[in-house]
């Protein structure tokens, strides 16, 4: 395929795709940061950065270069977040001036273009640093240059662009030590790789399905993982409030009053990207004086966008948010410590009657562990395990008879399949769909009785407990007249969808609403992995005061997939 330029209906479509491949990789890219700080979250700002531009492409009802160049140019500013996200808005602006003028695009002009992208986002950073989108974007371009000398196939040129803009990407840890410790490349940088794939792909006819406004979905690239974060204290964040805003310029805005306004800027912050286009100015400051910033702004117009976070609070945060997640990852490790001794301890002692659980989630884990168990398989949604996984489990246990607790209604024929399989033990699988039901089943097993009483006695138990479980929608969709969006909240009785809402917490409590009637007594209520213990009290303390006849207990359970699970009887 060869193409010598492109025209503006062409470019408005590239330009597009590429806005749709970064969207679509944004979680990555977030992932990729290394910063502390609000405006490391790059992946989402030069996102809503770029979407901003989309959106007024996406309005144009005819194509020219002119008017492409300029949504392109004035979105991206107007929608510019973030350092990472004004800079590519330079990018692209300093793009958008040298296409304009031409009504298509070929190679010199190309080349030309990103040389006036990365002239113009360098003059908009006080302090350009390397191993950065600037970077990045200085070798995309002096790629382009050099091959627009003796080639007009932009197909190969583009090609080129991108090879070289994926190397400088790769060194960029050696740029940038920080980058280089936390094992990671630039994140803006990996952001305008994308940008720029995005758009080769559009350009050589590759069947994709870039849209800037689809689902932000994660995907798994080769490179990048979550850097440690553990030596980086908030007494290093020397400016502590991230402020951005527009200024609608309504007075006299000249080179020396746009210096002036940068000097004192600096000597309240750091951290300054301030652009101007036309009748705005777009400002990125960090400061410990968010006032003093506006103030100087009013006096040259009035001001949109205004956005100021707390950095050294959202970094707090962070770090809880991290610290919990390793306590998690430790009371795994803990669970599967005690699930190896349990194995040692069952496969020793003999005894009358044995149980094997499936469970997923520590906190789960601990609560069959403390009713009895002898050996817990991990599964349940979504990680369903084989028959293969129980008589392996079987195997372990030295007991005439062996419950099994499936927990799971998908999980239920592969545990039957064991009856048939092992013949020098007595297995009964008790038919629970839930966890709450294996709970159920475990309370009411009593040592001294039968085998055979005991089977009886924890299948009619297990029928007096309801299950509800919360958890999310992967896609749109109709369930029993029930209208469901994707991302809504579902709450999943035991037989059917018993609601849906926006409000996580707000579902449970519609849940548990159609779970309880007047014989209810106690409520009780298990969270999960992504759930902290603080929001789960308050849940809890809501259900209390709503269900006020009823006993409520509250667990940790830190199962994935659901958020709580609910158990009524």
């Amino acid at each position: 395929m060869e193409i010598k330029s492109i025209d503006a209906a062409l470019f408005a479509k590239l330009f597009l795709a590429g806005a749709g491949r970064l969207s679509a990789n944004k979680e990555w890219i977030n992932e990729l940061n290394v910063f502390p700080v609000p405006d490391g979250d790059t992946g989402t700002n030069m996102t809503m950065t770029i979407t901003s531009a989309a959106s007024e492409v996406s309005k144009l009802s005819e194509y020219n270069m002119t008017n492409v160049a300029k949504a392109v140019s004035s979105g991206s500013l107007r929608g510019a977040r973030g350092n990472s996200g004004v800079i590519l808005s330079q990018l692209l602006r300093g793009f958008s001036k040298v296409v304009s003028n031409y009504d298509v695009i070929d190679a010199i002009v190309l080349a030309n273009a990103f040389q006036k992208a990365v002239e113009t986002a360098y003059k908009a950073v006080m302090k350009p640093k390397e191993g950065t989108i600037l970077t990045v974007a200085r070798g995309a371009a002096d790629a382009a240059t050099e091959l627009a000398a003796s080639e007009d196939d932009l197909v190969i040129i583009i090609e080129g662009v991108i090879k070289k803009a994926e190397y400088v990407l790769s060194q960029t840890p050696e740029m940038l030590p920080v980058l280089k410790q936390a094992g990671v490349v630039d994140s803006g940088g990996q952001g305008l790789v994308e940008v720029m794939k995005g758009c080769y792909d559009a350009l050589i006819g590759k069947e994709v399905d870039y849209k800037p406004d689809l689902s932000m979905a994660s995907s798994s690239p080769v490179s990048g993982t979550r850097p440690p974060r553990e030596d980086i204290d908030t007494a290093d964040i020397k400016f502590g409030y991230c402020t951005e805003f527009i200024i609608m310029l309504e007075k006299e805005y000249n080179e020396d009053a746009e210096a002036a306004f940068k000097n004192y800027l600096l000597s309240i912050g750091d951290s300054l990207v301030l652009v101007s286009d036309d009748d705005i100015v777009k400002v990125h400051v960090h400061t410990n004086d968010p006032g003093l910033a506006i103030q100087k702004a009013l006096t040259f117009g009035s001001l949109t966008k205004m956005k100021i976070d707390n950095m050294r609070e959202e970094h707090e945060e962070k770090l809880i948010k991290d610290a919990s997640k390793i306590a998690a990852q430790e009371a795994e490790k803990e669970a599967a410590k005690k699930e190896e001794e349990a194995v040692s301890a069952a496969s020793s002692a003999h005894k009358d009657m044995a149980f094997i659980a499936v469970s997923a989630g520590a906190g789960l884990d601990e609560i069959f562990s403390a009713l009895g168990t002898d050996v817990i398989i991990k599964g349940g949604q979504t990680m369903n395990p084989s028959t293969q996984d129980f008589i392996n489990a079987v195997n372990t246990i030295n007991a005439d008879t062996i419950f099994i607790l499936p927990n799971n209604s998908n999980i239920i024929l592969a545990a039957n399949q064991v009856k048939q399989m092992v013949e020098d033990k007595n297995i009964v699988v008790i038919p629970t769909k839930t966890i709450p039901q294996g709970i159920m089943a475990l309370i009411n097993f009593i040592a001294d009785r039968s085998a055979e009483e005991n089977e009886e006695q924890m299948n009619e138990e297990i029928g007096n407990i309801k299950t509800g479980q919360v958890t999310y929608a992967i896609r749109d969709t109709e369930i029993d007249d029930i209208q469901i969006s994707e991302g809504d909240y579902m709450g999943v009785g035991d037989s059917s969808i018993l609601c849906v809402g926006k409000d996580l917490s707000d579902t449970v409590l519609e849940m548990v609403e159609k779970m309880v009637d007047d014989e209810s007594g106690l409520i009780s209520i298990y969270y999960g992995e992504e759930i902290d213990k603080e929001a789960a009290e308050e849940l809890s303390a809501r259900v209390e005061e709503e269900f006020s006849d009823c006993d409520v207990e509250l667990h940790f359970g830190g199962q994935p997939v659901y958020y709580y699970i609910v158990s009524v009887e």
